[in-house]
Protein backbone atom coordinates (compact mmCIF):
# COMPACT_ATOMS: atom_id res chain seq x y z
CA UNK A 1 0.00 0.00 0.00
CA UNK A 2 1.23 3.58 -1.06
CA UNK A 3 2.78 5.32 2.51
CA UNK A 4 3.11 2.53 4.43
CA UNK A 5 5.98 1.17 6.42
CA UNK A 6 7.07 -2.03 5.96
CA UNK A 7 7.85 -3.50 9.74
CA UNK A 8 11.01 -4.58 11.31
CA UNK A 9 11.44 -8.07 13.27
CA UNK A 10 12.38 -7.44 16.70
CA UNK A 11 15.65 -7.38 17.45
CA UNK A 12 16.55 -6.48 13.69
CA UNK A 13 18.68 -3.72 13.18
CA UNK A 14 17.61 -1.01 10.49
CA UNK A 15 19.06 -0.64 7.31
CA UNK A 16 23.13 0.83 7.32
CA UNK A 17 23.33 0.14 11.15
CA UNK A 18 26.34 -2.14 11.98
CA UNK A 19 25.29 -5.77 12.23
CA UNK A 20 26.37 -8.09 14.96
CA UNK A 21 29.15 -10.56 13.53
CA UNK A 22 30.16 -13.71 14.50
CA UNK A 23 33.86 -13.89 16.42
CA UNK A 24 34.01 -17.51 16.90
CA UNK A 25 36.81 -17.64 14.45
CA UNK A 26 38.86 -14.63 16.01
CA UNK A 27 37.95 -16.45 19.05
CA UNK A 28 40.03 -19.40 18.05
CA UNK A 29 42.91 -17.82 16.64
CA UNK A 30 43.25 -15.71 19.88
CA UNK A 31 43.05 -18.55 21.99
CA UNK A 32 45.71 -20.78 19.88
CA UNK A 33 48.17 -18.02 20.24
CA UNK A 34 47.65 -17.19 23.48
CA UNK A 35 48.09 -20.62 24.25
CA UNK A 36 51.34 -21.28 22.37
CA UNK A 37 52.65 -17.80 24.15
CA UNK A 38 52.44 -19.99 27.45
CA UNK A 39 54.14 -22.56 26.40
CA UNK A 40 57.25 -20.58 25.80
CA UNK A 41 56.90 -18.85 29.14
CA UNK A 42 56.92 -22.52 30.16
CA UNK A 43 59.98 -23.23 28.38
CA UNK A 44 62.06 -19.92 29.64
CA UNK A 45 61.80 -21.30 32.91
CA UNK A 46 62.51 -24.64 32.16
CA UNK A 47 66.06 -23.84 30.70
CA UNK A 48 66.72 -21.65 33.12
CA UNK A 49 66.00 -23.80 35.79
CA UNK A 50 68.36 -26.38 33.83
CA UNK A 51 71.36 -23.97 33.42
CA UNK A 52 70.86 -23.58 37.54
CA UNK A 53 71.16 -27.24 37.80
CA UNK A 54 73.87 -28.05 35.50
CA UNK A 55 76.05 -25.06 37.06
CA UNK A 56 75.32 -26.11 40.81
CA UNK A 57 76.09 -29.81 39.97
CA UNK A 58 79.84 -29.02 38.78
CA UNK A 59 80.18 -26.41 41.49
CA UNK A 60 79.28 -29.58 43.76
CA UNK A 61 81.43 -32.00 41.50
CA UNK A 62 78.65 -33.78 39.80
CA UNK A 63 78.85 -32.29 36.42
CA UNK A 64 81.66 -31.57 33.98
CA UNK A 65 82.91 -28.87 31.88
CA UNK A 66 81.30 -30.69 28.86
CA UNK A 67 78.16 -30.78 30.93
CA UNK A 68 78.41 -27.23 31.02
CA UNK A 69 79.51 -26.77 27.93
CA UNK A 70 76.26 -28.48 26.39
CA UNK A 71 73.72 -26.77 28.44
CA UNK A 72 75.64 -23.41 27.02
CA UNK A 73 75.29 -24.58 23.76
CA UNK A 74 71.70 -25.49 24.34
CA UNK A 75 70.90 -21.61 26.08
CA UNK A 76 72.58 -19.99 23.41
CA UNK A 77 70.13 -22.58 20.68
CA UNK A 78 67.15 -21.52 23.10
CA UNK A 79 68.11 -18.11 22.64
CA UNK A 80 67.87 -18.08 18.49
CA UNK A 81 64.74 -20.09 18.29
CA UNK A 82 63.17 -18.24 20.96
CA UNK A 83 62.46 -15.21 18.13
CA UNK A 84 60.05 -17.82 16.43
CA UNK A 85 57.94 -17.30 19.86
CA UNK A 86 58.25 -13.68 20.56
CA UNK A 87 56.61 -13.71 17.04
CA UNK A 88 53.98 -15.92 18.23
CA UNK A 89 53.60 -13.81 21.59
CA UNK A 90 53.49 -10.76 19.11
CA UNK A 91 50.91 -12.48 17.07
CA UNK A 92 48.83 -13.89 20.27
CA UNK A 93 48.29 -10.02 21.49
CA UNK A 94 47.52 -9.22 17.91
CA UNK A 95 44.59 -11.26 17.22
CA UNK A 96 43.20 -10.70 20.83
CA UNK A 97 43.04 -6.75 20.42
CA UNK A 98 41.47 -8.28 16.68
CA UNK A 99 38.87 -10.41 18.39
CA UNK A 100 38.35 -7.47 20.88
CA UNK A 101 37.40 -5.04 18.27
CA UNK A 102 35.25 -7.08 16.81
CA UNK A 103 33.24 -7.58 20.16
CA UNK A 104 33.52 -4.33 21.07
CA UNK A 105 31.61 -3.70 17.81
CA UNK A 106 29.08 -6.62 18.27
CA UNK A 107 28.66 -5.34 22.30
CA UNK A 108 27.47 -2.04 20.92
CA UNK A 109 24.87 -3.74 18.58
CA UNK A 110 23.38 -5.37 21.62
CA UNK A 111 23.48 -2.86 24.40
CA UNK A 112 24.22 0.31 22.79
CA UNK A 113 27.33 2.87 22.60
CA UNK A 114 26.50 4.08 26.02
CA UNK A 115 27.41 1.01 28.30
CA UNK A 116 31.15 1.54 27.09
CA UNK A 117 33.00 4.39 28.93
CA UNK A 118 35.93 4.47 26.43
CA UNK A 119 35.11 5.65 22.79
CA UNK A 120 35.94 2.59 20.14
CA UNK A 121 39.07 3.87 19.44
CA UNK A 122 40.50 3.11 22.82
CA UNK A 123 40.20 -0.70 22.13
CA UNK A 124 43.49 -0.27 20.51
CA UNK A 125 45.25 2.59 21.34
CA UNK A 126 45.10 1.89 25.05
CA UNK A 127 47.07 -0.89 24.87
CA UNK A 128 50.28 1.37 24.00
CA UNK A 129 49.33 4.57 25.22
CA UNK A 130 51.84 5.43 28.35
CA UNK A 131 50.25 5.46 31.82
CA UNK A 132 46.89 5.12 30.55
CA UNK A 133 47.57 1.68 29.37
CA UNK A 134 47.62 0.57 33.53
CA UNK A 135 43.48 0.62 33.25
CA UNK A 136 41.96 1.21 29.95
CA UNK A 137 42.35 -1.80 28.20
CA UNK A 138 40.59 -3.56 31.54
CA UNK A 139 37.87 -0.53 31.04
CA UNK A 140 37.32 -1.63 27.80
CA UNK A 141 37.01 -5.39 28.34
CA UNK A 142 35.32 -5.09 31.10
CA UNK A 143 32.62 -3.14 29.52
CA UNK A 144 32.22 -5.71 26.86
CA UNK A 145 31.64 -8.14 29.59
CA UNK A 146 28.99 -6.23 31.22
CA UNK A 147 27.24 -5.56 27.72
CA UNK A 148 27.83 -8.50 26.15
CA UNK A 149 26.34 -11.03 29.04
CA UNK A 150 22.64 -12.49 29.17
CA UNK A 151 22.54 -10.35 32.69
CA UNK A 152 23.52 -7.15 32.96
CA UNK A 153 24.31 -7.40 36.36
CA UNK A 154 27.09 -10.00 36.38
CA UNK A 155 30.13 -9.40 38.47
CA UNK A 156 33.35 -9.09 36.68
CA UNK A 157 35.14 -10.27 39.25
CA UNK A 158 37.19 -12.44 36.76
CA UNK A 159 38.01 -10.00 34.54
CA UNK A 160 39.71 -7.88 37.00
CA UNK A 161 41.31 -10.88 38.49
CA UNK A 162 42.78 -11.33 35.00
CA UNK A 163 43.90 -7.82 34.49
CA UNK A 164 45.49 -8.07 38.54
CA UNK A 165 47.65 -11.08 37.67
CA UNK A 166 48.73 -9.03 33.51
CA UNK A 167 49.57 -5.64 35.31
CA UNK A 168 51.73 -7.78 37.88
CA UNK A 169 53.53 -9.43 35.14
CA UNK A 170 54.35 -7.41 32.67
CA UNK A 171 55.01 -4.22 35.16
CA UNK A 172 56.30 -5.46 38.14
CA UNK A 173 58.10 -8.56 37.81
CA UNK A 174 58.92 -8.49 33.63
CA UNK A 175 61.12 -5.67 33.99
CA UNK A 176 63.00 -7.88 36.83
CA UNK A 177 63.36 -10.77 35.17
CA UNK A 178 64.87 -8.70 31.68
CA UNK A 179 67.37 -7.64 34.02
CA UNK A 180 68.72 -10.99 35.30
CA UNK A 181 67.82 -12.81 32.30
CA UNK A 182 70.84 -10.21 30.36
CA UNK A 183 72.67 -9.31 33.08
CA UNK A 184 75.80 -11.60 33.66
CA UNK A 185 75.45 -14.31 36.15
CA UNK A 186 78.42 -13.53 38.76
CA UNK A 187 77.58 -16.36 41.07
CA UNK A 188 75.40 -19.93 41.50
CA UNK A 189 73.07 -17.28 43.41
CA UNK A 190 72.45 -15.35 40.24
CA UNK A 191 71.40 -18.05 38.30
CA UNK A 192 69.11 -19.34 41.13
CA UNK A 193 67.29 -15.90 41.62
CA UNK A 194 66.79 -15.55 37.86
CA UNK A 195 65.47 -19.32 37.62
CA UNK A 196 62.84 -17.75 40.68
CA UNK A 197 61.94 -14.92 39.25
CA UNK A 198 61.68 -16.44 35.95
CA UNK A 199 59.02 -19.18 37.77
CA UNK A 200 57.04 -17.05 39.39
CA UNK A 201 56.60 -14.66 35.72
CA UNK A 202 55.66 -18.04 33.86
CA UNK A 203 52.85 -18.97 37.08
CA UNK A 204 51.45 -15.05 36.60
CA UNK A 205 51.36 -15.64 32.95
CA UNK A 206 50.13 -18.56 33.48
CA UNK A 207 47.35 -17.58 35.29
CA UNK A 208 46.47 -14.63 33.33
CA UNK A 209 46.71 -16.55 30.21
CA UNK A 210 43.88 -19.11 31.33
CA UNK A 211 41.78 -16.28 32.83
CA UNK A 212 41.82 -14.08 29.45
CA UNK A 213 40.81 -17.34 27.27
CA UNK A 214 38.03 -18.21 29.54
CA UNK A 215 37.21 -14.79 29.46
CA UNK A 216 37.48 -14.71 25.44
CA UNK A 217 35.53 -18.12 25.42
CA UNK A 218 32.64 -17.01 27.20
CA UNK A 219 32.17 -13.62 26.07
CA UNK A 220 31.92 -15.16 22.39
CA UNK A 221 29.38 -17.82 23.99
CA UNK A 222 27.22 -14.93 25.32
CA UNK A 223 27.59 -12.67 21.74
CA UNK A 224 27.11 -15.85 19.61
CA UNK A 225 23.86 -16.60 21.28
CA UNK A 226 22.72 -12.89 22.35
CA UNK A 227 20.56 -11.72 24.46
CA UNK A 228 17.77 -9.42 25.34
CA UNK A 229 18.44 -5.80 24.81
CA UNK A 230 17.71 -4.32 28.76
CA UNK A 231 14.76 -1.80 27.97
CA UNK A 232 15.52 -0.30 31.53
Amino acid sequence: MDGSQQSIPAGASPAGAEQRRTVTGAANVATVLISLALVREVLVSVGNWRLYVVVHDYLAGRATTADLEAVDSGALATVGGMWPWLLVSAAAGVAFVVWLWRVRINAEVMSGATAHRRSRGWVVGSWFAPVVNMWIPYQVVSDVWRASARQRAVPVTLVTTWWALFVAANIVVRPIQWRMAFAEADSEQDLLSNANVSTLLTVLYLAAGMLIILIVRRITAWQTHGHAKNTA
